[in-house]
């Protein structure tokens, strides 16, 4: 048997943080990490994230605009 570990994601209502990282953001678009991946890289997804030391940070602004929240 394998353990998994479960990821807990804070709720897109209460979140606090200016931004979030890939896999927050994700969970709460619906995609998959490497789809955000796809559109930082492309730049040609609905929001983009900005660059912090080589990793990516997405505005919760952004996605509760996309969202509808």
């Amino acid at each position: 048997m394998s353990i998994q570990t479960i990821q807990q994601f804070p709720n897109l209502l209460t979140e606090q943080r200016p931004t979030v990282n890939t896999a927050t953001a994700a969970h709460w678009l619906s995609r998959r990490p490497q789809t955000m991946r796809i559109w930082a890289c492309r730049e040609d997804g609905p929001i983009r994230p900005i660059r912090i030391n080589g990793r990516l940070a997405w505005n919760v602004a952004s996605i509760r605009n996309l969202v509808g929240v």
